[in-house]
């Protein structure tokens, strides 16, 4: 399943590098004064091996939805999405990143990076009511969106709902939980991670859906910021499975 306006724009390095080893980039835009980088002349090189039109530019900040494209600006076929079903799939037992009306893009690339990095199969976004898988967040994930699994769903809460008909728990993240996220054994079942955006935290009837609302303890402060809490999370679910690169 890919779907228009989803990746069909890359920008930054290690973004369109990714893209290009996934295959997705049918045009590459290269600032004139990358052209004399090793690292540079490697991309364009593999994107026209993979069938992409190179085009060496003067400037591509014209072309660039973000304010730092780091010289190069890719023209994709649209990230291709998963299923629920082989989302789960990917990783046994299942441990996926369930993200709830973020707004910010840099925290949904950082929280894909945490995913990659963790273990986890990957990111069920809402394809409404949420940032979109647009430049700013392909190059803030810096690849991971490439690497990981990305499903797309129309309802963040009937999705907690398909969850256990899966029989994969829910664990919400929440300020006032009731109980810690830290050592908690359901992590190491069948597990959904569901982050609330920035801000407002999870929506009210997503609240009410999960298994367990779960809290990170502080010491002080108010909250976290969302891409913090997921990782801490992502990582703290490789933690209690003690997978082995911990």
């Amino acid at each position: 399943m890919a779907l228009a306006g989803r990746g069909d724009r890359v920008e930054g390095f290690h973004a369109v590098t990714a893209a290009v080893a996934a295959g997705r980039v049918l045009e590459l835009l290269v600032q004139r004064s990358k052209t004399g980088r090793a690292d540079y002349v490697e991309l364009m090189e593999l994107a026209r091996r993979g069938g992409a039109k190179v085009q060496v530019v003067e400037d591509v900040s014209s072309e660039a939805a973000t304010s730092a494209p780091q010289g190069v600006v890719a023209s994709a076929r649209p990230l291709r999405t998963l299923s629920l079903e082989a989302l789960l799939a990917r990783v046994t037992p299942p441990a996926l990143m369930v993200v709830d009306h973020l707004e910010d893009a840099h925290n949904l690339g950082a929280i894909a990076r945490s995913v990659e990095a963790a273990g986890l199969a990957g990111l069920v976004v809402p394809g409404r009511r949420g940032v979109p898988l647009g430049p700013a967040a392909f190059k803030a994930a810096a690849g991971a969106l490439e690497r990981i699994g990305v499903t797309v769903v129309s309802s963040i809460a009937a999705v907690i709902s398909e969850l256990k008909r899966h029989q994969v728990w829910s664990v919400g993240l929440a300020r006032d939980g009731a109980t810690s996220l830290f050592g908690l054994e359901l992590l190491t079942e069948p597990v959904a991670i569901v982050a609330g955006g920035e801000g407002k935290g999870l929506s009210e009837l997503v609240r009410k859906r999960v298994d367990v609302l779960a809290a990170i303890p502080m010491a002080g402060g108010e909250s976290l910021n969302a891409s913090v809490a997921a990782a801490l999370a992502a990582f703290e679910v490789a933690r209690v499975r003690r997978h082995s690169f911990l």
